[in-house]
């Protein structure tokens, strides 16, 4: 039966060893957010071995690029984009301290083994609803890259953010397990 849990970034092993997919996730604390410009680019940054812009060690990084805020408004609409375009890039960053991925859409068998390996989790936002998701964002501001605008990297301050664990550190894949159970019904 899928539980509802509350996590605090710096995320750490211990963290994330019992969670399941399908168990509902409400992320508080500071995430970052980078797609596929900003993820070019720090993977360009560590095969050159030089510093990164963001600390990777327990962070989270969501796959967003945001619209600009309205008048009174901290961020604009803020929902997932499609995960597998991090693919590439995602386990090393797993290895280099990486613990949670948010976004949507399945992910690479490479992915699967690198959260396995890191005792990460796969974090699953609802796509549709980037007005709501925004909701549970208090800070924003941009820390690396500005001039890719939307794609820019962004430190976010968030609340009980709600996200589906959809791949747990076992390896347990949501997309997999439930197309699964559906189709045993």
């Amino acid at each position: 039966m899928p539980q509802e849990i509350r996590l605090k970034t710096p995320l750490r092993k211990e963290d994330l060893k019992d969670l399941k997919i399908g168990d509902r996730v409400l992320l508080s604390g500071k995430i970052y957010t980078a797609r596929d410009a900003a993820h070019r680019r720090l993977a360009q940054l560590i095969k050159e071995g030089k510093e990164l812009p963001i600390e990777l060690q327990g962070q989270a990084i969501y796959y967003v690029g945001p619209t600009p805020p309205k008048p009174g408004q901290v961020i604009g609409s803020a929902g997932p984009t499609t995960s597998e375009r991090m693919d590439p890039y995602s386990p090393i960053l797993l290895d280099l301290g990486l613990k949670a991925m948010i976004g949507k859409g399945q992910r690479s068998p490479e992915v699967v083994e690198a959260i396995k390996r890191n005792g990460a989790v796969y974090l699953a936002a609802t796509g549709g609803v980037g007005v709501l998701l925004a909701k549970a964002v208090k800070s924003s501001r941009t820390v690396a890259y500005e001039e890719l605008g939307a794609e820019a990297i962004r430190e976010l301050e968030v609340e009980d953010l709600p996200l589906i664990v959809a791949i747990d550190p076992q390896g347990n894949d949501l997309y997999v397990e439930g197309v699964r159970q559906y189709c045993l019904l």
